[in-house]
């Protein structure tokens, strides 16, 4: 089925292209088109010119629908029958651009035909979910900061996918913690969350000896993001403990944070109510000292019993996903979605809920509310992609759309 439909129509003067190769040469034409673009126009201003107005039809086909693409990243060539084929190069979430050209007294003109499918209604969300309102007035210290502590050698991704997933969500700053030798890495990969370097005790492992600086970084934060692809070094886990223990502000604790507290029971029933643990069953099997098999039998009974036995939010991953307020309180998601099921998803969840959080939710409900959007962002994904193939890093621009669905009252 259709969702949306759009017509764009543009025309520019062959003449006016003409002249801008003239002016700016290799520079305009590698802005403008693809390597296999330029090689078919050849030189011909006709052909450039026809190109040009036909990307400028699509991207106003796309005006209003969250989508966009530069130009270099349309990409129109003949088709076997000669006519004109789009390629959008990226996410395209779905949408068919059909093309036409025409030429008239030095006069290039293109209509365009985009069609995105509709991605279906949302599933009814708990009582609990509640989207953060965004001021017309506001500026990004309205929407807070997220301090995430996160990534060792090889685990970069993980440190990318959360911190990213907090900006996707709303944090009005993202501010990445990282161990000295995998800086370079993630200040290369990350533009818009500030990669900071701290001390570490190994090669990518962040250690005990910069307590006392993560822990001025939290001070100032509105939530502190913990344990995505953190490692296991036995200094790591030794300050992801006194951090969770001595933190002020709230913490969303995930992965290797994890394991590290389920070697220290001396933490339970110390974290506090603003502490959110985000454990797959196989993790609160480590936390509870069950097996997952018991955990699975009952989900929303283990969820329960962990939150009231860490004193904290618990999170317990899965196909409807189970949401544990450490005062009886809990909340089941209504999606099941296999595509989720593949390596990094989870480390998205931990950022959207962290980004939930800066933005002022209060913790219980930003679990809710980022179990619900993490879903439905991967529901509508499989539902272009079926249910293998998604990767983590697809959620991130779907993030948003979703939060939007939700604004609007989309359910």
């Amino acid at each position: 089925m259709v969702g949306v439909q759009r017509i764009g129509v543009d025309a520019v003067s062959v003449d006016r292209i003409a002249l801008a190769v003239k002016r700016s040469g290799p520079g305009f034409l590698s802005k403008v088109y693809t390597p296999a673009e330029q090689a078919y126009c050849a030189g011909n201003d006709e052909r450039l010119a026809g190109r040009w107005a036909a990307k400028e039809a699509v991207i106003k086909c796309f005006d209003g629908t969250g989508i966009c693409f530069p130009r270099r990243r349309i990409e129109i060539l003949p088709g076997p029958n000669g006519a004109p084929r789009t390629r959008l190069l990226g996410n395209d979430r779905g949408a068919q651009v059909e093309v036409s050209i025409t030429h008239h007294s030095r006069l290039a003109v293109a209509t365009a035909h985009l069609e995105i499918p509709d991605t279906g209604t949302m599933l009814p969300a708990p009582d609990a979910v509640l989207i953060p309102e965004r001021p017309k007035d506001a500026h990004k210290g309205t929407f807070g900061t997220a301090v995430v502590l996160a990534g060792s050698l090889g685990l970069t991704g993980a440190a990318y996918l959360s911190s990213t997933a907090a900006a996707r969500t709303g944090a009005g700053l993202v501010r990445l913690l990282v161990a000295d030798t995998i800086y370079p890495i993630l200040a290369a990969k990350c533009t818009e969350v500030m990669a900071t370097p701290v001390p570490e005790v190994a090669p990518g492992a962040v250690g005990h000896a910069a307590y006392d600086s993560i822990l001025r970084q939290l001070a100032i934060a509105s939530v502190g993001i913990i344990g995505p692809g953190l490692g296991r070094d036995s200094s790591t886990w030794r300050l992801v403990l006194d951090l969770a223990l001595h933190a002020k502000c709230p913490l969303v604790i995930d992965a290797d944070g994890l394991n590290a507290l389920a070697v220290s029971p001396r933490a339970k029933g110390k974290l506090g109510k603003n502490r959110v643990l985000t454990p797959h069953p196989g993790e609160l099997a480590r936390l509870t000292g069950k097996t997952a098999d018991a955990i699975n039998a009952d989900r929303e009974s283990a969820a329960r019993k962990a939150a009231k036995e860490w004193g904290a939010i618990v999170v317990l991953k899965g196909a409807h996903t189970v949401v544990a307020h450490p005062d009886g309180r809990t909340s089941e998601d209504p999606h099941e979605v296999p595509a989720l099921a593949s390596g990094g998803t989870g480390d998205v969840l931990s950022g959207i809920i962290g980004g939930l959080i800066a933005q002022g939710s209060e913790p219980y409900a930003a679990a809710v509310t980022g179990v619900y959007v993490h879903a439905a962002a991967g529901r509508r994904i499989s539902e272009r992609l079926g249910d293998s193939g998604l990767l983590a890093s697809d959620l991130l621009l779907e993030i948003p759309l979703v939060m939007n669905v939700l604004r609007q009252g989309g359910l």
